[in-house]
């Protein structure tokens, strides 16, 4: 169904998604039926996964965040059957993200649980990415990060963590806002040289409301949760290209991957699309 489409009709489409819209938004508005918008959806996001992976090699990153941001398929984990628990694609979910400090650049990211498989799958993918001598890793205390930080860094990384406590929030409820009222930084590796200050995840953290914005399977407490792991994947890959090549940074007044060197000017959609 989505070959039926025209080249602006793919593009509207895809627009609109990266605006934060729904499938069934999207339907409504273009009148495209939302069956063949997922159809679309999954068979661009495979190509971006693969052209992100392609174009984001040999990096020098100075300074790289990294953290996790929670979302789920098709139920929250607590609400999953004893069948449904054995299948790691349902449930909840987290994306892992590399975030640079300075270009802003989303380097790498990984999908799946929050264990130490899905930990050193995305630290190791990360590392034969940089090609940075002695770059800066920070993280927050997420205990699976050191061992994989050590296993594809060894001591060629200045590595530290950021532990967070949160106190109850003032306002009642479940949705009250939490107040941070302490935190700790770590030096893991590599930091004799460096002030400890400098650990920071603020950057990446910013970035998940970004993310929560652009990516609809990402956003609380809406009907927009993805149904099927594919489908939140594809998203997220979407995502990723298009905000990379194409979103101009607010801070930078250019895109990520021009900051980065990657590319040397701003990508419109229909470019992205081509290149993917």
């Amino acid at each position: 169904m989505a070959n039926a489409l025209t080249r602006d009709e793919q593009i509207q489409v895809i627009h609109l998604l990266v605006e934060g819209n729904s499938i069934r938004s999207i339907e409504r508005i273009t009148g495209i039926n939302r069956n063949t918008v997922m159809s679309l959806t999954r068979r661009i996001g495979e190509k971006a996964r693969k052209f992100l992976d392609a174009n984001l090699r040999g990096l020098r990153l100075r300074h790289i965040e990294a953290d996790e941001i929670w979302a789920f398929v098709k139920k929250k984990q607590d609400r999953l059957n004893a069948t449904e628990r054995f299948n790691p694609m349902l449930g909840d979910q987290f994306l892992y993200i590399a975030f640079d400090q300075d270009t802003k650049l989303i380097a790498c990211y990984a999908i799946g649980k929050r264990n130490a498989e899905v930990t050193k799958a995305f630290v190791a993918d990360l590392a034969d990415r940089i090609v940075t001598q002695y770059p800066q890793l920070s993280t927050d205390g997420w205990n699976a990060y050191p061992a994989a930080v050590r296993e594809s860094f060894g001591d060629e990384v200045a590595y530290g963590q950021i532990i967070k406590e949160f106190a109850e929030p003032v306002q009642p409820g479940r949705y009250g806002r939490p107040v941070m009222v302490a935190s700790e930084r770590r030096q893991i590796t590599g930091l004799a040289d460096i002030d400890l200050k400098s650990i920071c995840t603020s950057h990446v953290e910013r970035n998940n409301l970004s993310i929560r914005t652009f990516v609809r399977g990402f956003t609380r407490l809406s009907l927009g949760f993805s149904k099927k792991f594919e489908n939140l994947a594809a998203a997220v890959a979407i995502h990723g290209a298009h905000y990379n090549f194409c979103r101009v940074h607010g801070s930078l007044r250019i895109t990520p991957a021009m900051a980065a060197g990657v590319t040397d000017h701003v990508w419109g959609l229909d470019e992205l699309l081509a290149a993917i």
